[in-house]
């Protein structure tokens, strides 16, 4: 029976082929959005993931950020409204940094969990010099464990040594950029050179090239983050300077307002945050304006994942209001057509079909017509979503929940909005029915 109806769908399907077209339209346009914004979603979570992980699954980024504590007065007026004394831009002290004895000290503490701890600090940007002429540069200075988590590949000369990290010797590494503009392309030339830095707010400074690097992958952790906060610009060569030297050149010592470390295989990043948490607890007990906190990448990648997902849902809840609209067509059309084939139910009936062969007759009719649209839109969907992310530069990941959903939600409409129709189909006289002109 069921395979006599589908027959008859199709029938009627082919017999008004516009009228079908147009009733699947709306079917086609809802799913075929939902399933382009899954796919768009799900790819941009993937990079966005991808990224994320990138910078060390194992990390754990450990800054000095406001503590919040409730006081007895903790606000203050201006204009009259009154601001929380949360809010105000306190400059950071002296005490407020994290210094290089805590760091020591942490590290003596976990140095069983502790792979390597990363220090970084942006010396700034400007220009380098050669009597070849001259190249944009961002300098930053770098700790020995910058090069333990961040993966960059001698293409000649060699990393810094020990004694250029302990006495602040004027090296530098280099990248091709500087290399292409300063030594004609030929890193060998650029060995035991010295280029001139002018950054703002430096003094004018001699290192000597001890290596130039190339990245293994297409950004390093530190300079993703750098990134992230809008410290770089596109195009400008990069120069890597012992952290001391670094701190020479900007006139600090050491002291950090943030710094990134990586656990050891096996240690739980989660677990060892909260023990490095704890180790700073002793000497911020006293300070009431700061704190540190120490966060892990899979955390910060659990709420990034979530606010996407989330973002992708809204959207998709709105594009599936295409859906609703399709269904609604699906039962006009059902409706117009059991008005159409009345004098069909009534002939049906007299000779015998029952009210459920003639209700399961129009609710296939319904989700033949659904189930087509569904497909249609699907495949739309799909070559649309890996359109769009080919052009936003993302890999594109369909959505198998969402083809799986597209199905089901075809079917579903189809039985929702079928129902109605059919059941009306079903519950006519078909004395009535024969009389109807």
């Amino acid at each position: 029976m069921i395979r006599e109806c589908i027959r008859m769908a199709f029938g009627s399907l082919r017999a008004n082929k516009m009228r079908s077209v147009l009733t699947m339209l709306g079917i086609i346009i809802g799913i075929a959005a939902v399933i382009a914004i899954l796919t768009v979603g799900n790819s941009l979570t993937k990079s966005l993931q991808q990224s994320m992980q990138s910078m060390g699954s194992n990390d754990i980024y450990v800054a000095v950020v406001d503590k919040f504590e409730e006081e007895e007065d903790t606000s203050y007026d201006v204009d009259g409204i009154n601001y929380p004394e949360s809010i105000k831009l306190d400059k950071m002290r002296d005490e407020d940094y994290i210094t290089s004895d805590m760091i020591n000290e942490m590290c003596t503490r976990l140095k069983d969990k502790i792979y390597a701890v990363q220090i970084s600090e942006i010396i700034g940007s400007g220009s380098a010099y050669n009597q070849n002429g001259k190249v944009d540069v961002r300098a930053i200075g770098a700790s020995a464990g910058y090069f333990t988590t961040n993966q960059y590949r001698v293409v000649e000369g060699s990393l810094f040594s020990g004694n250029d990290f302990q006495d602040t010797k004027y090296v530098c590494l280099v990248d091709q950029t500087l290399v292409d503009k300063l030594f004609k392309g030929d890193p060998k030339k650029a060995i035991g050179k010295e280029i001139e830095l002018r950054l703002t707010g430096v003094n004018p400074t001699y290192c000597t090239v001890v290596g130039v690097v190339e990245r293994d992958s297409e950004m390093t952790g530190s300079e993703q983050m750098s990134a992230l906060a809008g410290l770089m610009k596109g195009g400008e060569a990069s120069v890597i300077l012992p952290l001391k030297t670094g701190k020479a050149l900007n006139h600090t010592t050491g002291k950090y307002e943030y710094f990134r470390l990586s656990a050891n295989v096996g240690v739980d990043p989660e677990e060892l945050a909260k023990e490095i948490r704890n180790s700073f607890e002793m000497y911020y007990a006293g300070n009431n304006k700061r704190t540190v906190t120490a966060v892990t990448f899979e955390g910060v990648l659990s709420v990034l994942t979530s606010i996407m997902d989330t973002v992708t849902l809204a959207i998709s809840i709105i594009a599936g209001i295409a859906l609703l609209v399709g269904g609604i067509g699906v039962m006009n059309i059902m409706l117009v057509s059991v008005t159409e084939r009345t004098r069909e139910i009534g002939t049906r009936k007299a000779l015998g079909a029952r009210n459920k062969d003639i209700r399961v007759q129009f609710l296939v009719e319904a989700v033949v017509i659904c189930l087509i649209g569904g497909i249609i839109g699907l495949i739309l969907g799909l070559v649309g979503g890996l359109v769009l992310s080919a052009i936003m530069g993302y890999a594109a990941t369909p959505s198998i929940g969402g083809v799986i959903f597209a199905i089901l939600f075809s079917t579903g409409i189809g039985v929702a909005f079928g129902y109605m129709p059919a059941n009306k189909a079903a519950k006519m006289n078909p004395i009535d029915a024969l009389r109807y002109e």
